[in-house]
């Protein structure tokens, strides 16, 4: 089967990033396709980033659906535009958080977010109340690395994601920890080791959710609110959607 696999943002190291975890999470036989927009933001650490960013993920949806891809993922912690991208096509798509929400759900009663900046606490908070695992998660922690010391200074960043998440060992009564960024998802074995608790990582979880959906011969219902866009025009910049 062949995943396609979207970074949202424009940062083309951390798509390659997000393509070696996707490949190391998939069957031998699933070829990953990891892709980025061309326009966007190079990091997503707002709402206003995920808003400009939906449009980007949508194109590369429609373009992944002319290539005959199987399964998408949605490879950022805020799922930016998740729903959208499902009224698109009947292939499944998956987003890394409400993924990593469901994996982690499954090997603890509890566990806690370690992401990247403060204010990006608040988005996830958000999407553990929209997928209804809020009463499973203790606390959304922040590192305070921005999206881009991932690449920059992995070191350094890698250290302080440690310790963020000892302390949520420590402090808040959980059995695993859930990572916050899809620029994450290589440090999961080490940050494992180092506080002795599963890390789940997002990228890995929704790449094999995507692959026993398919397995299961399950698609995007195209009755109710995931049912195709209805036809229409647009205008200016968006003028390609028309229908």
């Amino acid at each position: 089967m062949k995943i396609c696999v979207i970074n949202p943002n424009t940062t083309a190291d951390m798509t390659e990033r997000i393509r070696l975890a996707a490949m190391r999470a998939a069957r031998p036989d699933t070829l990953i396709v990891a892709r980025n927009p061309e326009d966007g933001p190079v990091s997503i650490e707002s709402h206003f980033d995920e808003a400009v960013s939906v449009i980007g993920v949508c194109e590369e949806v429609m373009e992944g659906a002319r290539q005959g891809c199987d399964a998408y993922v949605v490879a950022c912690f805020g799922d930016p535009g998740l729903n959208a991208a499902r009224e698109l096509v009947r292939a499944p798509v998956v987003g890394i958080a409400q993924a990593a929400f469901q994996m982690a759900s499954l090997i603890a009663t509890r566990f806690s977010v370690v992401t990247t900046l403060s204010r990006t606490c608040v988005i996830a908070e958000h999407l553990l109340h929209s997928y209804g695992y809020a009463h499973l998660c203790r606390r959304v922690r922040a590192a305070e690395v921005p999206v881009l010391d991932l690449e920059r200074d992995p070191d350094l960043a890698y250290w302080l994601i440690v310790e963020e998440a000892r302390k949520a060992r420590d402090e808040d009564g959980i059995g695993a920890i859930v990572l916050g960024c899809a620029g994450m998802a290589d440090l999961a074995p080490r940050i494992g080791e180092a506080i002795g608790l599963p890390v789940v990582e997002g990228v890995g979880a929704a790449v094999v959710l995507a692959e026993s959906l398919v397995a299961l011969g399950l698609r995007t219902s195209k009755t109710g609110d995931l049912a195709f866009p209805p036809p229409k025009h647009f205008s200016g910049r968006f003028a390609a959607f028309s229908q």
